[in-house]
């Protein structure tokens, strides 16, 4: 199954997605005075978190080529969200995560690893994160210091960053590929259980995960519909 990727719907859905982030970033860093015990202090943390993974599952889209039909803006969009994901490298993401797909679950796989979900993480982070990104954030987060209070880029730019890659490691990676799998399951994923809401709330749909192996270049916000034409539960 290939998605027909459309002129501007994908660019629309991935410059919504940037500008959503960026500018609650900036309300929150510069105009949000942190009140320990405001239930929205938290709130805001939980959906800059859901921001900073839409910015990676983007940087995604771009490496499955649907977020542009034109090549140049479709890296270029996901060379801006994979940076914007503090500092990833979308040069680096590319060959990796393609070679997931080819590997799936094989020592080839850079994504899987026999462990538990630690050692896991562990290796799926030493993967993706360079000396040079730890540098750049750390420059940044002293930068930002500078001219906001630190307590906000902690709580609302570190912190977010942070949860974001155990949200995709969690529903996009460990969950999905743990363990055993039917022998009929060609691409070794187990998906979550039909409820869109609750798909696109972890995950923007990527805990359908079955459907995403089956169907690799449909986007994000198409893919419950990968779901409902495969009612099969892996």
């Amino acid at each position: 199954m290939r998605y027909q990727v459309e002129s501007t719907k994908g660019v629309s859905i991935a410059m919504l997605m940037i500008i959503c982030w960026a500018g609650l970033l900036t309300f929150l860093l510069a105009g949000y005075t942190i009140r320990p015990f405001s239930p929205l202090t938290y709130l805001f943390v939980a959906i800059q978190t859901h921001l900073f993974t839409g910015l990676f599952i983007t940087a995604h889209d771009a490496m499955h080529g649907v977020v542009s039909r034109n090549k140049k803006v479709n890296k270029l969009i996901g060379q801006i969200c994979a940076t914007l994901f503090v500092f990833n490298s979308y040069k680096r993401l590319f060959p990796k995560h393609h070679e997931h797909h080819r590997f799936v679950k094989s020592e080839k796989d850079p994504d899987y690893y026999e462990g538990n979900f630690f050692m896991w993480y562990f290796h799926f982070m030493k993967q993706y994160v360079t000396v040079w990104q730890i540098v750049l954030a750390a420059i940044t987060f002293n930068i930002l210091t500078l001219v906001v209070p630190q307590l906000n880029v902690i709580l609302y730019w570190v912190v977010p960053s942070l949860l974001s890659t155990f949200q995709l490691f969690y529903f996009g990676t460990y969950l999905p590929h743990k363990g055993e799998h039917a022998e009929n399951n060609v691409h070794y994923s187990r998906s979550q259980k039909k409820n869109h809401l609750w798909a696109f709330l972890t995950c923007y749909f990527f805990g359908y995960h079955y459907e995403h192996h089956h169907a690799p270049g449909t986007p994000w916000w198409q893919l419950y519909k990968v779901k409902e034409a495969n009612p099969t539960e892996w």
